[in-house]
């Protein structure tokens, strides 16, 4: 048998209970248990890349979820990576970037462009994919109005489908609001 992930690619709506559940629990085992529930229910409603290993455990995860954020007064529809995780004992095997890969192909296929927020450990991953670092303004729209989030600049990645354009990085996205983490 192959070591070979198989990846798998299904909206949140052809998830079954006991998958959402694996996905639950890998992002839980990921995380180390600081992955909550709103952060969970940020990676729902869009598409996700499960990978699963020769004996079909889930290895990995990642969604992207569809976003809209303004730049320069044009309201973009922004494809944005929640939840991408692999298993502690699966790491260094090349899961996170197959898992990537298949959200950047729906990213490609139904986007402007795609975002996320990166921690330090996943920072690398992005950058060797060739998501770059948002050098704007980062900032949200939120029921009271526009806010700015200066924590979110310098951890907001950007990525645009080959043959698109890079929007201008000393401008500024505004995200739509949600609860929660916004970013």
């Amino acid at each position: 048998m192959s070591d070979t992930p198989v990846i798998r690619l299904a909206h949140t709506s052809q998830l079954e209970e006991d998958e959402l559940d694996g996905i639950r629990q890998l992002l839980d085992e990921a995380f180390d248990g600081d992955f909550g529930e709103e952060d969970f229910e940020h990676a729902l409603g869009g598409m996700h890349a499960l990978a699963y290993g020769p004996d079909g455990e889930l290895l990995a995860h990642g969604s992207v979820v569809q976003r809209r954020v303004l730049h320069l007064g044009r309201a973009l529809r922004c494809g944005y990576a929640e939840a991408v995780a692999v298993r502690p004992g699966a790491r260094r095997r090349g899961l996170g970037g197959a898992v990537m890969a298949a959200l950047e192909e729906v990213v490609a296929r139904a986007y402007a462009l795609g975002a996320l927020s990166a921690s330090d450990e996943g920072a690398a991953l992005y950058e060797s994919r060739g998501w770059t670092v948002w050098g704007g303004r980062i900032g949200a729209l939120s029921p009271d109005g526009p806010v700015r989030l200066a924590e979110e600049e310098g951890t907001t990645y950007v990525w645009v489908p080959e043959g698109g354009a890079l929007p201008d990085s000393a401008g500024e996205l505004w995200f739509d609001w949600r609860d929660g983490d916004v970013l």
